[in-house]
């Protein structure tokens, strides 16, 4: 939605924001081309490691 007074350079950069948040580039670059389905779920596997080792290094930082 465009607000009153906005100017087309601050609903563009708006807009552009909301996209990348959404993550919609992201995902349209990834299904550019077909991924074999053992290349997802080594990706996935991948991510879910980062996803854990980011959480180890938050609890060890708090001192758990």
């Amino acid at each position: 939605m465009i607000r009153d007074g906005d100017s087309f350079e601050i609903a563009l950069k708006r807009f552009s924001r909301r996209v990348q948040e959404a993550g919609i580039l992201r995902e349209v670059k990834r299904r550019r081309h077909y991924e074999p389905p053992s290349v997802k779920r080594k990706r996935k596997a991948q991510a879910r490691v980062r996803k854990e080792r980011k959480a180890a290094a938050k609890a060890a930082a708090r001192g758990y």
